[in-house]
């Protein structure tokens, strides 16, 4: 018997009992019945109108159904019965961003904090609107509570607001940290601007001061790494946090910042990890990883040349894929023939 049937059942048995009603209107809602979710969350409001739960479902499932007006008025009463209710006053903010009342939904979330002040999602939404109204060092201050809450969307509008300086002091070595940490919960346009700014490092298009701005931007991102290694005491001279763990036999840890570095554009970076795409890692890491040759891939496209070099080897010997000499070779094309001439020699292209 489906879990909808079983609850049905149920609610024939018990009609009056208004949390079967709620827990088949949620059944229903998974499986996109929503008119269906609607009614059972009324008759559970009409069998218990007292209960603000039943009134917050019902504005839930009306949101769901983009009824805002209707959902306003079931989330009010669901605050008035439990005006304590953290997610009924986030999701009326929600509703009244949607009315076009912004001062209202600026409200809720700022209700929803104050009985919740560790709600990353709510400090997202209030960043948001602060934003469209010029408050911008405020913004960024909630945005910033927000992306160490893990919200994607707001570390990538932080990294944007360091890149800017757009209500906190401009700072391209944070723009890249928080970029990356978007990055790595899938946030495509944070992978995108990263990759921008590698290009804008590398390319001769760009003054000479505009790169050396954005390579020191990149060597901050890669000493912030160390923070997160207090036990490990950082050398006076820049160096590759992934390859001191290595040398720890620390693999687990120092792959990622590899990794890390490698996105980064640390040429120490990508020779650890050409040997280890190699040659594997114990139980750890496997030859041949996908993840390290996607770096490779990357940075090269950016125009990273160790990491064209590296990428030439694997394409010419087959590491991992099938070999493809015209490929390898137009990795090297366009870079001085001092720079690859024994990768030349050592792959035997003429």
């Amino acid at each position: 018997m489906t879990e909808i049937a079983s609850l049905r059942r149920t609610v024939r048995l018990l009609p009056d009992d208004p949390d079967y009603r709620l827990q088949l209107a949620g059944a229903l809602l998974r499986v996109g019945d929503l008119d269906a979710a609607v009614e059972e969350c009324r008759a559970a409001v009409t069998l218990q109108p007292d209960d603000g739960n039943a009134h917050l479902q019902l504005g839930l499932m009306l949101m769901a159904k983009q009824e805002w007006r209707a959902a306003a008025s079931a989330l009010g009463e669901a605050i008035r019965l439990e005006p304590n209710l953290p997610h009924a006053h986030y999701s009326l903010g929600s509703v009244q961003y949607s009315l076009g009342n912004v001062t209202a939904a600026v409200q809720s979330y700022r209700r929803t904090l104050e009985l919740r002040p560790h709600f990353p999602d709510a400090h997202y939404r209030l960043a948001l609107l602060l934003r469209v109204a010029g408050r911008t060092r405020e913004a960024a201050q909630h945005l910033e509570t927000a992306a160490a809450g893990g919200v994607p969307q707001a570390r990538l509008f932080l990294g944007n607001a360091y890149q800017t300086g757009q209500g906190v002091e401009k700072n391209l070595g944070l723009a890249i940290f928080w970029w990356m940490q978007a990055a790595d919960l899938g946030q495509q346009t944070a992978s995108d601007s990263l990759s921008k700014m590698r290009r804008q490092a590398l390319s001769s298009e760009s003054t000479k001061q505009r790169r050396m701005e954005l390579q020191s931007a990149w060597q901050i991102y890669r000493n912030t790494l160390w923070n997160d290694f207090p036990d490990i005491r950082r050398p006076s001279e820049p160096q590759s946090l992934g390859k001191v763990l290595l040398e720890q036999n620390r693999a687990e840890d120092a792959v990622p910042v590899l990794l890390k570095e490698c996105f980064a554009l640390s040429e120490e970076a990508h020779a650890e990890l050409a040997t280890l795409y190699e040659t594997g890692w114990d139980q750890y890491l496997k030859p041949f990883d996908k993840n390290i040759l996607t770096c490779f891939q990357a940075t090269s496209a950016d125009g990273f040349t160790p990491a064209k070099k590296v990428l030439t080897r694997i394409y010419a010997k087959g590491l991992g894929l099938d070999a493809d000499i015209p490929k390898a070779k137009a990795l090297l094309k366009g870079l001085p023939r001092q720079d690859t001439q024994s990768l030349f020699d050592e792959l035997g292209f003429h």
